[in-house]
């Protein structure tokens, strides 16, 4: 199960820069934003690979080779448009800050979830993983580093609206081209 946790580790490394992120840029930030992005985090890192490992090599070939793009596109609509929301003066509200919405939370841990898909395909491939608790295992360790990268981004002084607005932008689009990348080209 230490393989599988160190599964769960690198799978949640880009949510926990979008909730870093987040918790930078989010309006009257409070422990609730934090819970709120750990569920939403940790439930989709523990359905994807469970997920991949049902569809096994069927469909997952299919949903596999469209990941980069699909999440590349929702991670920069979401960037560019928190990056437009702190250069525009009329963006972002009165301050720049953002405001979280269960839509932007459902995007958001759907575009970082997508590569556990692929390693739930793995899984259908090895006999001596039990799926429910690796999954479980992989939710809960995204859940956790996603609440506490949460809650580390609401503490970061020093940034304004517009600057934590910009800054979250270019670390969703920054996210989005380094998926896109590894999943076409670096195969």
């Amino acid at each position: 199960m230490f393989e599988i946790f160190l599964i769960g580790v690198s799978l949640s490394m880009d949510a926990l820069a979008i909730s870093v992120a987040n918790g930078i840029t989010l309006k009257n930030f409070n422990v609730r934003h934090a819970l709120l992005m750990g569920l939403y985090f940790g439930f989709f890192q523990f359905l994807m690979p469970l997920v991949g490992s049902l569809l096994g090599g069927t469909v997952s070939r299919y949903v596999s080779a469209v990941g980069p793009y699909v999440s590349f596109a929702l991670l920069a609509f979401i960037g560019g448009r928190m990056l437009w929301e702190g250069l525009c003066p009329s963006g972002g509200g009165e301050d720049g800050m953002l405001t979280l919405s269960h839509r932007r939370l459902l995007v958001l841990a759907i575009a970082t979830s997508i590569d556990a898909l692929a390693v739930g395909v793995s899984f259908a491939f090895r006999e001596n993983v039990r799926l429910l608790p690796s999954c479980a295992l992989i939710g809960c360790t995204t859940f956790a580093i996603s609440f506490l990268g949460a809650l580390l981004g609401s503490r970061i002084p020093g940034f304004s609206g517009r600057r934590a607005g910009i800054l979250g932008g270019l670390v969703l689009i920054g996210i989005g081209i380094r998926l896109l990348v590894e999943g076409v080209f670096l195969k």
